[in-house]
């Protein structure tokens, strides 16, 4: 009974981050906006909003507790041991090829940190996590395009090189929001006073960026569709939204991360893929359709898995 009530209250504190998507989803299939607007809110809330709110926060960051950095250790380990799972998955049991094989386990691994991760930190764990958040944010996008690069790289052509790592890196490195969380660190550690009108601004753009970027990722999920090949699109899902979590659960123990590190990387093992993972999907042309697929239920579903996953934390006696 205890976990029930833990459970219904999670669910409560997580429900309005999910009817803003839903808000945004509607929007755009019953208002029938233009695609245009979508767009435009989408860029305005990449280029502009998010590396305020990050650059603030960030500004702040010697305010907060120290970060260990084997959070790192615990976040992309687990995110590798899944995505070796996903492609023995992939190539045993649905005969994928090595391209297919990588995208299908990219799909497993690809957190949206960004657009829910963030929001959902921040509402349930409070600003402390949040450059914990920002510490992940910084290397997850190169981590994850450098290894999707490489495998299929040396799939197609059957060796490595340079080439891969060095584009990769110049994508991120031009990326607003790592340029955001930068120019924040930079600001904190070398004491440079800010303005309060300055600040008070960034502040204030802070504060509207969460429920702003879940209703545009609601506005963006609803151009996809759940299209066919749905065993490797659930497949994809319990991976992500299952398989990803218990696995930095355990290995976030057996490290020893303290408490809120390790209630940060779990809870953003478990939500939904990222937008990116459908991107990447289409540069590399392979499995277009049970990505987008994949990205529309897991979206759906983590509205139940994480909160379930957060009370389940919380009743285990030694977190």
């Amino acid at each position: 009974m205890e976990f029930l009530t833990t459970l219904g209250q999670q669910f409560l504190a997580t429900l309005p981050l999910f009817v803003l998507i839903l808000l945004g989803y509607l929007a755009i299939k019953i208002g029938r906006w233009q695609k245009t607007v979508t767009d435009s809110l989408t860029k305005f809330t990449f280029y502009i909003a998010f590396p305020i709110m990050l650059f603030q926060i960030m500004s702040h960051f010697s305010e907060h507790s120290q970060i260990d950095i084997k959070l790192l250790l615990v976040f992309f380990g687990s995110s590798f041991i899944v995505f070796a799972l996903g492609c023995i998955i992939a190539s045993k049991c649905f005969k994928l090829n090595g391209t297919q094989s990588t995208m299908f386990a990219m799909g497993g691994i690809y957190t949206n940190t960004v657009f829910v991760g963030i929001p959902i930190i921040k509402m349930l764990l409070g600003d402390n996590a949040i450059p914990i958040v920002a510490i992940i944010v910084i290397f997850n996008a190169l981590i994850l395009w450098t290894l999707a690069t490489v495998c299929i790289e040396f799939v197609q052509m059957g060796k490595l090189s340079t080439k891969g790592f060095v584009k990769a890196f110049k994508n991120v490195s031009k990326n607003p929001i790592i340029l955001g969380i930068f120019v924040g660190i930079v600001v904190n550690f070398t004491g440079i006073p800010l303005p309060q009108f300055i600040d008070k601004s960034a502040k204030m753009v802070s504060d509207m960026t969460a429920p702003l970027s879940l209703i545009v990722l609601g506005m963006g999920l609803a151009e996809y569709k759940i299209r066919d090949e749905l065993m490797l699109t659930g497949s994809i899902c319990i991976l992500k939204l299952a398989i990803l979590p218990i696995v930095t659960y355990i290995l976030a123990k057996i490290i020893g991360l303290p408490t809120l590190e390790l209630q940060v990387v779990v809870l953003l093992s478990s939500v939904s893929i990222a937008i990116n993972c459908y991107m990447m999907a289409r540069q590399f042309e392979v499995l277009q359709g049970p990505i987008a697929s994949s990205l529309l239920i897991s979206t759906a579903l983590s509205s139940i898995t994480t909160p379930l996953i957060l009370s389940i934390m919380m009743q285990l006696p030694f977190t």
